[in-house]
């Protein structure tokens, strides 16, 4: 009888675990799934940054990039201003920005991570929006001085007019990425704390993923009417029509975003704490 009694305790525990088991999978996976809008709502802005590195570099090759007689200033050194805008605003936010925003909104982070997050999306809709703007000029200036057909000539206008929408990426990258990071890091499920890292990274890889196709298909589209955006001499393309498109899709995922982020029910880190149960035979 003892011997059938634990036989049957045996079972019934292991039957137990195995349902506890299914159970953790299923909400470990729920877990995951609605982390999923905020994901999908960040891809534009993944979008918007390879512009930085890509059309920014490619306009800024066009420009008067003399500093007095002898220097010339190699277009990719542009990048430098994102790295230095960060190095200078990570202070500020972590001593300014943080203990003024803690007193009026009592949250120990000064602003919660979707906040900003957000944040960060808003200064790279606006960065864009400058680029756009930029780029009319520059091709106005290319048209004023007769050098629409002189692919090779420097347009007499500043390389320094592209530095703000550069210092604006680079202040999104302080808000946005830091907090993407720390989003998904902790609001995975605890035992998938390394699937947080990938779900991050991954939003800029598939971001230049979709701008590679954008670009691909935008230049089909318009080359087949006698005038791509992404015509190898810039005086001819449109970079501004597709930093406007840009500038309003970074619009509606900002709408998006901002839906699911008010709705978005942090993890409560006491949830989800699986207790011991025994069986009494």
């Amino acid at each position: 009888h003892d011997f059938f009694c634990l036989q049957f305790c045996s079972t019934g525990v292991e039957e137990d675990e195995q349902v506890v088991g299914k159970a953790g999978l299923v909400e470990q996976a729920k877990g995951i799934v609605r982390l999923f809008p905020i994901w999908a709502t960040c891809l534009i802005y993944a979008v918007a940054l390879a512009q930085s590195s890509t059309f920014f570099t490619k306009q800024a090759g066009t420009l008067d990039r003399r500093i007095g007689d002898h220097i010339q200033v190699p277009p990719a050194a542009l990048q430098s201003f994102i790295s230095i805008t960060i190095v200078a605003i990570i202070p500020v936010y972590d001593r300014v920005i943080v203990p003024v925003a803690r007193r009026y909104t009592g949250v120990p982070s000064g602003i919660t991570m979707l906040q900003r997050i957000g944040a960060g999306m808003v200064l790279s809709l606006v960065s864009m929006v400058i680029a756009a703007l930029v780029e009319t000029r520059r091709l106005r200036a290319a048209r004023d001085a007769g050098l629409v057909d002189k692919a090779g000539v420097p347009v007499p206008m500043s390389l320094w007019w592209m530095v703000p929408q550069y210092v604006l990426f680079g202040a999104a990258d302080v808000f946005t990425m830091v907090g993407l990071q720390e989003f998904f890091y902790d609001q995975v499920p605890d035992k998938l704390r390394s699937l947080g890292l990938a779900l991050y990274l991954s939003i800029f890889g598939v971001g230049s993923f979709i701008s590679s196709a954008l670009v691909s298909g935008i230049d089909r589209a318009t080359a087949a009417r006698g005038g791509s955006w992404f015509s190898n001499n810039l005086n001819r393309a449109h970079l501004d029509y597709f930093y406007w498109l840009i500038a309003a899709l970074s619009a509606l995922e900002l709408l998006a975003y901002g839906y699911f982020a008010v709705t978005f029910k942090y993890k409560n880190k006491n949830k989800g704490a699986l207790l011991a149960t025994s069986t009494s035979c």
